[in-house]
């Protein structure tokens, strides 16, 4: 019981240790020391024995159980759960206790000394002790969370208790919090609390604030809870250095606490008035060094997100303090800048927004929103991005001044060119917010907008007329000389102080007498040019001493010559103006010939609206005329391979579309492609866009908004392309399956098409077109009403538009398409009768049509011949008719023009007139017969073959059926159902009746379709005949028609194709007419899928028509040959320079055609690296025609699509080795171009030291030695390691040492042959040009296309080959040695240049003049291109 009586006064003092070790070490006599770490089995016994004394004593009892509880402490980690979990509830208990009595304690004003020192003791101690477990509750917890623990590990005992460290955390804090809302200050004689004592306590809280998880929301009440304790401390205990240290340092190293503390300070700001905490932590982030900040990325990131927070919610405190920060706007932490500006824009949008500002918060808004805009080109395009993100909120909250708008929209278009996506997206939807923000108006179109700026400029101008001759005030001379006084007192205190200028410049003026003195000067202060006035003022006192004004100016002491010459001023410029106001005030009427200054009276209240009217209009017509200008660089956008940056492309056409700027429709047009796009984001937006575009029109009924909704589409169709009509069309289908176009629409269309409701052609045109694309997405639209578009749209008028029955065809055509895709696989078809009313007025429109000029007779031909093949049942049959029926108009024709030829009297023009009727009688029979001969060959491939198929099919269900219900003798049945499985396994039974049916259609298309007995055999002569005699059919639109058959009559037959293939290729070279090469060169990539081996030894001449003159025949082979070779159809090997050439076309869209060409190319593996070695020999080569600026932009584009590291490697070794090959300068040239074209690395740079060999002789050119220097510029800047530093010097050491040498080598050389006497003048002889011919440009078939005139139509004979002795210089790569000579070695088409068409215009010549190549120079070599079978592909 000894044990129990305590001392009143200790003898010792309990000081918080900066460890927990120092409690072990004695620091003096009075210092409490712990005498002895119990071991881990007392514990659980002392810790029952303080729990009774507890009871007894009360919360001093601390005083003799300390060194249990830090012993438990000392071996918390081996200490079992229940003994530290009981501690824990007994401390709490003790320190709840301690708390309530201290309340008596500390209100006794009589408190003795010894009992404070008793309290104070235990107030330490148990403060100590419970803090302590708090935190190592909380590291316990954080190390389990790291390591993947969690309750599962506890104890039993603990799980049946309940116990869990995240809900006891909270009754924890609330009690210090409790405990610190005392007058703690008499425990320390009424002093300040101990600064070691307040940070125990608010320690833990910080420690608990480490904890990630404590940011979500189920631990908010602790959070709070900690809060509100440090704002105890903040109030009461001078915490506000120590807060401001620990907040900065914990937003230093933890990410998460930002939230938190910011929370923090806005309710110590609102609870606790704690508002110069913003100030200090404000400050402290300030003196941050700005380059520890670049360094310590993540440290910058809690300051920024802290700032950025802070000024959320307290923008006004944070502007008081915002000039500590300011300097971090020049350091390289972009996160601080962008803090910074984010603070920026808080404070105008809740502190600085509005008209009523005072003065200096005006400024500090026009300071802002200067940085802001400043910004906008800051160096990283992080801060770019954001400041225009900030920019768009100010807008969106009407926030920026009206004066600010043209300046921040010029800098948004400006932005649209940056080089990074995210500034790019961000400018985007800054337009877009100004313009639904905009002051202005809701229609900004530029051409209204003038019209009206224009004409109330004419009232503003006749305003003023009016009012110009009102009263005007004249300023007095005293308000002047006033005004003027300040400046004036200042150059002549400067001037006083250089009086030794004056005497050196006193000379220049030449005066005569005092009043031309006089009129001088005040000339000079009506200047405002004071120095000179006071420098001839000067000069009249000295020379005019006699003469007033310049009297009584003898000698003054320095200090009176100020005001004296003041004063001698004053006089000079008020008695002039006194004596001239009468004239002057005459004067005044004349703006432009008084130079007097004059106020105006107060403007009537009339003409200031006037003016502000004509300001406004003048800003809105800027404002659109910038908006305009981004339309074109956002319509370029669309087609970035960023999907955001497409998004936001899109949606900002919508809202320009929706305002009304009329070059709006050329990007909603632009946008139509992308409903084709892969990925889905950019699918839907465009759905959408058209969507709020076109289906939400406005209108107070149902028929005004469809007619609305129908003028907008009807807007969009005028003279698009046939590529934007299939966009549309996929459109508006989609919006049809969906039943989002109203039913009313529809009905609107078809009272159109059928003329119940007027309109014009063209919207009868669109409306059938229209619902023809609606058909494509529910075909009953055209199928209910077929007989009405049959009967209005090709009855007896349908020779008057040709145009309006070819839309009707295709609208028609929806039909067969709908019912294949709702048909089941094995149902039948949908055909219609031969009889039916639909063919009937389709053979009748072809036939009326067919002798008829009318130029759209052709395309209604190939549509209705298309769509007969499609619907109708034995479809040969009619078209047979057709075809025969034409022919007899044909005939008829021929005997009529040959009966008035006959007659004696026919003149000149009756003749040709007839001729012209022959030659469109021609065209069309011609044209017909080819279309025919190709839906025939469709229909045989496609129809015939699918039907082929069902049938067997259900051949085969037949029989399946009737095997299973047939009862056989078992045995039989076992053999017969394994054989019947394995043929099935292995695939056999449908695989050779596949075969077999692909079999018999190729055998009709060889030696029936053509044969003798068939119609179409009868015109293949007729074709053969034009295209082999271009001078007898000149016509152009004859021969476009004859070749374009002879290609589809090519698609029927291997042996027929093959037989015309020289006829083929002939005319798509020498015909003189780019509509034939045109239509010959889409043929032959049709051929080219169909008949590969037929066609492969004619690749050459394919190429060779990329190098056509004629633009449009370029853009259609750049368009065949891109689908080939992306196809894997054609060989690429070296011609694929051609290809290469297109990127410097003149034609920006054959360009576009190159560059997609090669982007599609590089997403097949390694294909442009594997072609580029041919692509740099070829076009090195001078005979190629490709200059050296040319050849280095292809190569730019080029070898952008090298990125790997493996790839620059090999390359790097390629272009090195082919230095020994090239033997011109210009080839040392490009090969040295293109090594720096190549990514820098260090595997490269070792590749080139190791060739180092290859090219040491030729670094004595200058441009070679220059471009290797490039490479090493570059390769300095990724060079970071001091190896590759130590290869990049050591490379650049024996660029020198060669370079030098070389021109040593040539001056001594020089010297040599120059200077044979001994003269030491050296000469540096230049290294020889290339010669002029090998720099000729390229020369693409000039006579044969130019010469119509030439020689008869026929090949010319091959050129002889050159001496072996003289072969021509090329760049050689190792991927052209590895294939055979032999391969390379094909016959190729050449066009002489004195060689033409032959007229034959000479009746004397009768037989017909073959335009075919030679035998001889018919390519014999074939290459065999394997095709896969119909089995193989459906595998």
């Amino acid at each position: 019981m000894a044990e129990l009586s305590l001392p009143l006064s200790p003898s010792w003092e309990f000081q918080l240790p900066l460890a927990p070790a120092d409690l072990l070490r004695s620091a003096g006599s009075s210092q409490y020391v712990v005498q002895e770490v119990l071991p881990l089995n007392q514990l659980p016994g002392q810790l029952a024995a303080f729990q009774a004394v507890f009871r007894k004593q009360g919360a001093l009892s601390i005083l003799q159980h300390f060194d249990s509880l830090y012993s438990i402490l000392h071996h918390f980690r081996s200490v079992d759960a229940v003994i530290k979990e009981e501690a824990l509830e007994l401390m709490v208990k003790v320190l709840s206790s301690h708390s309530n009595n201290l309340t008596s304690v500390l209100d006794n004003p009589d408190l003795i000394s010894s009992l404070r020192a008793l309290h104070l003791n235990a107030l330490r101690m148990n403060c100590y002790v419970l803090v302590r477990l708090v935190e190592a509750f909380e590291a316990e917890t954080g190390k389990n969370s790291l390591v993947g623990l969690d309750s599962k590990r506890k104890s039993k005992k603990s799980q049946a208790k309940g116990f869990l460290w995240e809900e006891e955390r909270q009754p924890v804090i609330q009690l210090l919090t409790q405990l610190l809302q005392l007058d703690l200050h008499r425990l320390w004689s009424g002093l300040v609390v101990e600064e070691e004592f307040i940070s125990l306590v608010t320690g833990c809280c910080y420690r608990i604030l480490e904890n990630p998880s404590l940011g979500h929301q189920k631990h908010r009440p602790t959070r709070e809870a900690i809060i509100h304790l440090l704002g105890v401390a903040l109030l009461r205990y001078n915490h506000m250095l120590s807060a401001t240290l620990k907040v900065t340092q914990m937003l230093q190293h933890f990410e998460h606490v930002a939230p938190v503390f910011v929370e923090a300070v806005s309710v110590w700001i609102k609870d606790y008035g704690m508002k110069s905490i913003v100030g200090e932590l404000l400050r402290e982030i300030g003196q941050k060094c700005p380059q520890e900040l670049a360094r310590d990325t993540s440290g910058a990131k809690g300051y920024t997100a802290f700032l950025a927070e802070l000024a959320e919610q307290t923008p006004a405190i944070v502007l008081a303090n915002m000039s500590v920060l300011l300097h971090h706007l020049d350091g390289e932490s972009y996160g601080m800048r962008n803090a910074i500006l984010a603070a920026m824009t808080e404070a105008l949008l809740q502190v600085l927004n509005g008209e009523q500002l005072e003065e200096t918060a005006r400024n500090t808004r026009d300071q802002f929103l200067d940085t802001l805009q400043a910004h906008t080109c800051d160096v990283h395009g992080l801060v770019r991005s954001r400041v225009l993100q900030l920019f768009t909120r100010i807008v969106q909250q009407k926030a920026l001044p009206l004066t600010r708008f043209h300046g921040v929209v010029c800098l948004a278009v400006s932005r649209l060119q940056d080089k990074s996506v995210t500034v790019v997206k961000n400018a985007i939807q800054l337009l877009a917010a100004f313009l639904s923000n905009n002051p202005f108006s809701c229609k900004l179109s530029c051409t209204d907008l003038t019209e009206h700026l224009e004409k109330e400029k004419e009232k503003l101008q006749e305003l003023r007329n009016k009012y110009n001759a009102k009263t005007v005030v004249v300023i007095s001379p005293e308000e002047e000389w006033e005004a003027m006084q300040p400046e004036l007192e200042a150059t002549l205190k400067g001037w006083l102080c250089s009086q030794q200028q004056v005497e050196e410049e006193k000379d220049k003026l030449e005066i005569r007498d005092s009043e031309q003195l006089s009129a001088s000067i005040v000339q000079r202060l009506k200047k405002s040019n004071y120095k000179d006035a006071i420098q001839l003022a000067h000069e009249g006192v000295c020379r005019f001493k006699e003469v007033e004004p310049f009297a009584s100016s003898g000698s003054q002491a320095d200090g009176g010559r100020e005001d004296l010459m003041l004063n001698l001023l004053r006089t000079l410029y008020i008695g002039s103006e006194a004596e001239g106001a009468t004239e002057e005030s005459a004067e005044a009427s004349n703006p432009e010939g008084n130079k007097q200054v004059l106020v105006e009276a107060e403007l009537p209240p009339e003409l200031t609206k006037q003016e502000m009217l004509v300001q406004y209009l003048q800003d809105a017509y800027n404002f659109s005329a910038k908006i305009t200008e981004a339309l074109s660089i956002v319509s370029r956008m669309m087609y970035e391979s960023s999907v955001s940056v497409v998004q936001e492309a899109i949606e900002f056409f919508v809202i320009v579309s929706q305002f009304g700027v009329p070059q709006a429709v050329l990007g909603v047009r632009r946008m139509l492609p992308l409903i084709w796009s892969k990925e889905p984001g950019i699918r839907d937006a465009v759905l959408d866009a058209y969507r709020r575009l076109y289906l939400n029109p406005s209108g107070d009924s149902g028929r005004t908004r469809a007619q609305s909704l129908v003028q907008s589409l009807s807007l969009l169709m005028v003279d698009a392309s046939l590529g934007t009509i299939q966009c549309l069309g996929e459109i508006i289908s989609e919006f049809v399956q969906k039943d989002e176009i109203k039913p009313a629409v529809v009905q609107l269309l078809w009272e159109r098409f059928t003329e119940k409701s007027q309109c014009s052609v063209l919207e009868r045109h669109v409306s059938v077109m229209l619902l023809g694309m609606m058909a494509q997405g529910k075909p009953e639209i055209v199928g209910s009403n077929l007989d009405v578009l049959v009967k209005v749209g090709l009855d007896e008028r349908v020779h008057e538009d040709y145009r309006l029955a070819q839309e009707v065809c295709h609208a028609i055509s929806k039909i067969a398409n709908g019912q294949k895709s709702g048909l089941g696989k094995n149902s039948a078809p949908f055909r219609l009768p031969q009889s039916h009313l639909l063919f009937e007025h389709l053979s009748e429109a072809i036939s009326v049509g067919f002798a008829s000029s009318n130029t759209h007779w052709i395309p209604f031909a190939e549509t209705a011949v298309a769509l007969i093949y499609q619907l109708a049942e034995g479809p040969e049959e009619i078209c047979g008719q057709i075809l025969q029926r034409c022919s007899q108009q044909a005939l008829e024709r021929f005997q009529e023009a040959e009966e008035v030829e006959s007659e004696p009297g026919s003149s000149n023009g009756v003749a040709e007139g007839s001729s012209t009727i022959e030659s469109v009688v021609l065209t069309h029979l011609v044209s017909l017969a080819g279309d025919v001969a190709l839906q025939q060959l469709v229909h045989l491939e496609l129809s015939i073959s699918t039907e082929l198929r069902r049938h067997r099919v259900l051949g085969e269900e037949q029989q399946a059926k009737e095997h299973a219900a047939s009862n056989t003798q078992a045995q039989s049945d076992k053999s017969t159902g394994n054989e019947t499985t394995m043929e099935e396994d292995l695939g056999l039974v449908g695989a050779s009746a596949e075969d077999t049916e692909a079999e018999l259609i190729r055998t009709i298309c060889e030696t029936e379709l053509l044969d003798g007995k068939q119609l179409l055999s009868a015109f293949v002569p007729l074709v053969l005949k034009i295209c082999n005699n271009p001078g007898l059919y000149s016509d152009p639109a004859l021969s476009a028609a004859a070749a374009l058959a002879l290609g589809k009559f090519c698609m029927i037959s291997a042996e027929f194709c093959d037989t015309h293939l020289r006829l083929f290729f002939t005319m798509m070279e020498k015909s003189t007419l780019s509509s034939v090469r045109a239509n010959l060169m889409i043929a032959a990539g049709d051929l080219a899928i169909r008949f590969p081996n037929l066609v492969e030894p004619w690749t050459p001449h394919l190429y060779a028509r990329l190098r056509d003159p004629c633009q449009h025949v370029r853009q259609t082979a750049a368009l065949v040959m891109t689908h080939l070779i992306l196809k894997d159809m054609v060989k690429v090997k070296g011609q694929v320079s051609e290809m290469a050439t297109l990127l410097i076309d003149p034609e920006e869209e054959i360009v576009g055609l190159a560059r997609n060409f090669f982007t599609e190319l590089s997403g097949k593996d390694n294909a442009v690296y594997n072609l580029l070695p041919d692509i740099i020999s070829r076009l090195s080569d001078p005979d190629s025609g490709i200059e050296e600026q040319p050849f280095r932009t292809i190569m730019r584009q080029l070898f952008f699509f090298i990125t790997k590291d493996k790839q620059t490697e090999s390359l790097v070794e390629k272009l090195c080795q082919r230095f020994r090959t090239a033997r011109t300068e210009r080839q040392h040239h490009d090969l040295a171009y293109c090594l720096t074209l190549l990514p820098p690395t260090e595997r490269g740079l070792r590749k080139m030291q190791d060739n180092f060999d290859c090219f040491a002789d030729k670094l004595q050119d200058t441009a070679v030695y220059n471009c290797f220097l490039a490479v090493l510029g570059r390769l300095r800047r990724v060079g970071t390691k001091p190896e590759m530093k130590v290869l990049i010097e050591e490379f650049e050491h024996k660029l020198r040492v060669c370079h030098n040498r070389g021109l040593d080598s040539s001056t001594d050389a020089a010297r040599e042959s120059l200077c044979p006497e001994g003269s030491n003048t050296p000469v540096l002889q230049p290294a020889k040009k290339v010669a002029a011919s090998s720099r000729r440009r390229r020369q693409p078939l000039r006579a044969a296309n130019r010469e119509s005139d030439s020689s008869s139509f026929i090949t010319p004979e091959s050129r002889p080959r050159r001496k072996a002795s003289r072969p021509k210089m090329s760049i050689v790569f190792s991927s052209d040695e590895e294939n055979s000579p032999e391969e390379g070695e094909k016959s190729v088409l050449h066009v002489s240049e004195h060689l033409g068409w032959s007229t034959l215009d000479d009746p004397l010549f009768e037989r017909e003049f073959c335009a075919e190549l030679n035998e001889e120079e018919t390519p014999s070599k074939t290459t065999p291109i394997s095709r896969a079978s119909a089995r193989r592909a459906k595998k």
